[in-house]
């Protein structure tokens, strides 16, 4: 058995469901920017939205971490790495917005 690492189709990678998820999840964090803008006009200032929009950038990193781990993918070894990198970023966004709106559910924030 082989120590080699086949170039690594699209198909096959994490990162081509990273990919639009992240993107998806920029939209998701950039309407709850824009909803909190909203009610702030009714219920005074919070820092929901500055928060979004820093789990905003984490999505953006995720997104283009998959991306070149997608473009790279011929260099399978650098390509994994980068999988994985986007992979943990990826988490720690869905962690990072799900505290936000936890904290945001029950006013700390």
């Amino acid at each position: 058995m082989s120590n080699r690492i086949a170039v690594r189709t699209r198909s096959d990678s994490l990162s081509s469901h990273i990919l639009p998820v992240s993107g998806t999840m920029i939209g998701v964090c950039t309407t709850l920017i824009g909803l909190v803008k909203l009610a702030a006009t009714r219920h005074g200032a919070s820092h929901v939205d500055e928060y979004a929009a820093l789990v905003a950038v984490m999505f953006l990193a995720s997104a283009m971490t998959s991306y070149l781990s997608i473009r790279w993918s011929y260099r399978a070894r650098l390509s994994i790495r980068i999988e994985r990198l986007a992979d943990i970023i990826f988490l720690c966004g869905l962690v990072g917005i799900t505290l936000v709106a936890t904290l945001f559910a029950y006013q700390v924030i």
